[in-house]
């Protein structure tokens, strides 16, 4: 179920959506079965990770929610006028943040960007599965193998 497009409107103020979300969509949980929020971003938010952090990981457990981050990379760091953010920081700092905020929140994160993806949750546990089904046929190999020389 969507319930609310957040939008900062040309500055980066995640608290003041998140509240928004939280206080006005969420106060009916108990009607849905799963909540979720996703955030849609290309940069880093204008608050400290550590707050965001903080205060996610409280709103989160009190609505039994999870908050998700799409980190999409943009070539440049600056608005259509030429001026950097507020708060500014690299892509890979970028990253790290939200990898931070979007851990005390049990949710999930992807960074694209216009080359492909750089990093994605929902991929890296794909590729585990992938890589223990693997393992586990070329145990099974061995042992059809093994059982075969035995008899």
């Amino acid at each position: 179920r969507w319930v609310l497009s957040l939008q900062c409107k040309g500055s980066r103020n995640f608290m003041s959506a998140l509240r928004r979300a939280v206080e006005v969509d969420f106060k009916d949980k108990d009607k849905h079965k799963s909540q979720g929020l996703y955030l849609l971003t290309t940069g880093i938010p204008d608050q400290e990770t550590h707050t965001i952090s903080a205060y996610v990981a409280e709103v989160c457990r009190g609505f039994d929610l999870q908050l998700h981050v799409c980190l999409f990379n943009v070539m440049e760091d600056v608005d259509s006028n030429g001026i950097i953010p507020a708060h500014y920081a690299n892509p890979a700092e970028t990253a790290i943040a939200f990898k931070e905020i979007v851990q005390a929140a049990n949710g999930r994160f992807h960074w694209f960007g216009e080359a492909g993806i750089f990093e994605s949750d929902d991929i890296t546990v794909i590729v585990s599965e992938m890589e223990k089904a693997n393992n586990y046929s070329q145990k099974c190999a061995f042992l059809v193998e093994s059982l075969k020389q035995r008899s």
